[in-house]
């Protein structure tokens, strides 16, 4: 396949070495806004704004992954494959399956469980562990703690390919330790993977499977800063 492709109709050389990916594609817009300078946008495709500008004079990208590990699978896998992507921070929400994770605290993903059968396609003969990249989760860990005033919580997600699901199963992934449940990261680590590339999911508690709290969608799309902080701050 040759650029353009399908999905994404930007040039070789407009995304940076390093794409933050948030689901919603205001997201992407607000943070391109909010935080880069000189932000141009390269890809309009289908709604899914992708922008290239420059933080603290670092060139940075940001696009929506839309909803969904298909979605993410589709967008991540064309920018790591054909646009020579190397790192793609997912800035993300997801809900909390423990009680000591409060609304807006940030869960950095070092692995990522997953109901799907995303993995199927790659035919290997047993189970296949989808982790984020060590380096950058370094380097995450290491910026929240400077930062100093940011719950965070490191271990793992669920990315889950149901949002409405006639099973409650979320007890069970939470006896093993599971963190929060989203619907992403897993299908984004294994293209990471596949492609020899880098990726870390960064998410913010944006409700609560154990108290019922929960955001708006306004809150979601322009006040989850400090995932946005830490994930420029490492790009």
């Amino acid at each position: 396949m040759s650029i353009p492709t399908p999905h994404i109709s930007a040039n070789l050389g407009d995304f940076a070495e390093t794409v933050l990916m948030p689901g919603d594609p205001l997201r992407a817009k607000y943070v391109a806004e909010s935080f880069l300078e000189n932000a141009v946008l390269v890809n309009p495709v289908r709604g899914v704004n992708g922008y290239t500008g420059t933080y603290k004079g670092k060139r940075v990208s940001v696009m929506a992954s839309g909803m969904g590990m298909p979605s993410i699978g589709i967008y991540s896998y064309e920018l790591f494959q054909f646009y020579d992507v190397k790192n793609i921070i997912r800035i993300g929400t997801a809900g909390a399956l423990r009680a000591d994770l409060k609304i807006r605290d940030v869960v950095l993903g070092m692995g990522a469980c997953t109901n799907s059968s995303y993995a199927a396609q790659y035919q290997l003969p047993g189970t296949f562990a989808p982790i984020a990249s060590f380096e950058l989760l370094e380097k995450a860990v290491a910026q929240v703690k400077k930062m100093g005033n940011v719950g965070y919580k490191v271990g793992n997600l669920l990315s889950s390919d149901t949002f409405y699901s006639d099973s409650n199963l979320d007890g069970n992934w939470q006896k093993m330790g599971v963190l929060a449940v989203e619907m992403e990261a897993a299908a984004l680590y294994m293209n990471a993977a596949r492609t020899g590339k880098n990726a870390l999911a960064i998410c913010t508690i944006s409700d609560s499977m154990i108290t019922g709290e929960a955001t708006t969608s306004e809150e979601r799309q322009n006040s989850f800063n400090d995932m946005v902080k830490i994930a420029l701050e490492i790009a």
